[in-house]
């Protein structure tokens, strides 16, 4: 990584607040250049704490924009950080007028000349996506990193119709234990205490919210740009990771989105921005990438990005499994549009007789994480024993096969109970036996007809179902197998459904793998290059080292006389910092996730999360706790949260919430 200390121009930075036209402040850092004149502003937008729990991000960034020439702003939601008001639930009606209110606002300023782009990574990107289709006049371009268009299939929420257990509760949990935290004494003032007590009072598990809408409705259908793309008028540059969940949306805004002024940019990124260097790389120039876009949309420069090709994308060549890789072998290709000419569909059909599909419980133990960010045990393990717990078909490779997009299976299934799901994984297999997971997909099965009904499955029926498998880019060698392992199970990343440990039956007979083969690579394709990545100077972050043993990252726990399973995350968001302005803040998280192999009901989820916030000059010493559970039978899901919030020793807030919710579809 090179650190850029020199800029074409000198910058400023002040803490500023933005008035909402209902009154309420945004807490707001603003970088800008030091010039003759106005210049186009940029802005982040998320929940996450500006002063403290961004802060080292942002200061890869936000200066390096200012050092360019433009006003690079980052501001905390409403309800969060040290901005006043109450939280929401994510991307709610409220946080978009908000955003909407600070880009006009911005637009207004004298040293803004009018014209403003929106950036950011997840919840950034999500908004930035979701702010444009408000279409706010001042809003000409957007760059959104690892986001979606479709809050209910592709976000953390479901998959393929199905609860997430994975995902929907750890991101549960760990948004009720981001809602609790209180404001900064050093930034929000003689008031913090009261505003984090206001705020507490009205923070709800927004696990209730997420279960109980278990189909795609209107719920899910706010914030879904892809409902109407029509309604972006903005540029947009959409960017994502094979290794991300989110990474299809980039297919589908290229396909939607008008061409002119749409570009894709797919790497072999985690759920991180392209540039930082964490695994998988190789890790590209993305700020610099980024000022292109904003000086062709912003500044009304020609810097070529229309002549780049509609996607950029990376295809990884084979690779033995393994948890983490600092870097994957590869290349990058470029295509013309999306759906792309030199992308043709193959079709290879299963073959054998039909055979009982009745996987363990625990399938799915080394399914790796759901959001990988670059950590030692993300990425998925050799794939022999979830192997072992499928139905396996296998298919030689004569010649190097490159697959770009998104894989299809249509399968042909008997089942003899009213609910279940089905999961589908590719896999490359070598020689020697390894398994690498390539990609996967699931559905479940009473999402068959459509993800907004749930329709049981008449017992003793035979029907083919169709879903396509998550996009990858990836070149299988000769000598290898293309496999396609399919499973009933998928914890803990799929809640089981109640009478899934009956499985179904799969014929082979009428059942196909659609594989998106790429043609092989071009000239045009070697001329596709970025520079190497540079950043402003890092914020003087220091991390005290831990007294305590570190704890394994994911372990598995087998009680093999009784038949239970248990998964134990620590997700490693990042213990103890000190910053340069006196803040020590600590945090530890630790989700388990158990299930008896026979039994579907026996599904538990737990979420324990401890933060502390301390300024010692200050004399603050603020701590949040909580604790979130899911456990079900046939009927609800049973769900169980707790927070508890000290100032010093007193407890300032102390709650619980216990609710069960109807399984209508998951």
């Amino acid at each position: 990584m090179h650190f850029r200390t020199a800029f074409p121009h000198a910058t400023t930075c002040e803490d500023l607040r933005i008035p909402l036209p209902d009154g309420t402040r945004l807490y707001a850092r603003v970088w800008r250049p030091v010039t003759g004149g106005p210049v186009p502003a940029l802005l982040e937008y998320l929940p996450y704490r500006l002063s403290d729990w961004t802060a080292p991000r942002d200061a890869q960034r936000h200066p390096y924009y200012a050092g360019h020439g433009y006003a690079s702003v980052r501001v905390d939601v409403r309800g969060h950080g040290n901005s006043e008001g109450l939280p929401g639930d994510e991307y709610d009606a409220t946080e978009l007028a908000d955003g909407v209110a600070v880009i006009e606002w911005l637009a207004a300023q004298p040293w803004c000349d009018g014209r403003v782009g929106m950036f950011g990574i997840s919840w950034g990107g999500f908004n930035s996506l979701q702010i444009a289709a408000l279409a706010p006049e001042p809003l000409k371009a957007v760059v959104t990193v690892c986001s979606t268009d479709d809050r209910y299939d592709n976000d953390v929420h479901y998959m393929g119709g199905s609860v997430l257990a994975v995902d929907m509760h750890a991101w549960a949990a760990t948004m009720l234990a981001f809602a609790s935290r209180p404001p900064d004494p050093r930034y929000a003032g003689e008031g913090w205490r009261d505003l984090w007590r206001s705020r507490l009072e009205h923070v709800e598990p927004l696990l209730h919210t997420w279960l109980d809408h278990q189909t795609r409705d209107a719920y899910w259908q706010h914030g879904s740009v892809c409902e109407d793309y029509g309604a972006i008028d903005a540029a947009v540059l959409a960017v994502g990771g094979w290794h991300d969940p989110y990474r299809d949306t980039v297919f589908r805004l290229l396909e939607h989105l008008p061409a002119d002024r749409t570009r894709g940019l797919i790497g072999p990124w985690s759920h991180q921005y392209p540039d930082r260097g964490l695994p998988p790389g190789p890790a590209i120039g993305f700020l610099q990438e980024t000022l292109r876009w904003w000086d062709q949309w912003l500044k009304g420069e020609d810097t070529g990005v229309r002549r780049d090709p509609a996607l950029r994308a990376w295809i990884s060549d084979s690779h033995p499994p393994a948890t983490v890789h600092d870097t994957l072998p590869g290349r990058w290709v470029g295509e013309p549009s999306w759906p792309s000419p030199d992308v043709t569909t193959v079709a290879l059909a299963l073959r054998g007789h039909p055979v009982p599909v009745r996987s363990p419980q625990h399938t799915g133990v080394d399914a790796g994480r759901f959001f990988p960010f670059g950590n030692d045990a993300d990425l998925p393990p050799d794939q022999r024993e979830e192997d072992a717990r499928s139905a396996c078909f296998d298919f030689t490779v004569d010649e190097e096969t490159r697959v770009l997009g998104r894989p299809r299976v249509r399968l042909r299934l008997r089942c003899d109970v009213p609910r279940g799901q089905v999961v589908a994984r590719l896999c490359d297999v070598a020689p020697d036996g390894s398994s690498t997971l390539v990609t996967r997909g699931v559905l479940n099965l009473s999402a068959r007809h459509g993800r907004d009904r749930a329709e049981p499955w008449p017992p003793g029926a035979t029907e083919d179902v169709t879903f396509e498998l998550n996009g990858i880019g990836h070149a299988f060698p000769p000598g290898h197998r293309v496999r396609l392992a399919v499973s009933s199970a998928y914890w803990p990343w799929i809640w089981p459904q109640p009478g899934s440990e009956a499985g179904f039956i799969l014929d082979p007979d009428g059942s196909v793998l659609e594989l998106p083969v790429r043609a092989p690579a071009s000239a045009d394709d070697d001329a596709i290059a970025f520079a190497a990545p540079e950043q402003a100077p890092p914020l003087d972050v220091r991390t005290p080292a831990s007294p305590a043993a570190p704890r394994p990252e994911r372990l598995v726990v087998r009680d093999v006389a009784a038949g239970t399973w248990r998964l134990e995350v620590d997700p490693r968001y990042g213990g103890t910092r000190v910053y340069p302005d006196g803040l020590e803040f600590t945090e530890d998280a630790r989700e388990t996730y158990t299930i008896q192999e026979a039994d579907p009901l026996s599904a538990r989820t737990r979420s324990e999360w401890t933060v502390r916030l301390r300024r010692p000059d200050l004399g603050w010493d603020a701590r949040v706790r909580t604790r979130s559970e899911i456990s079900c039978d046939a009927a609800d899901f049973i769900t169980s949260n707790e927070v508890i919030c000290t100032d010093g020793d007193e407890v300032l807030f102390h709650r619980t919430w216990e609710k069960r919710v109807p399984r209508t579809a998951g």
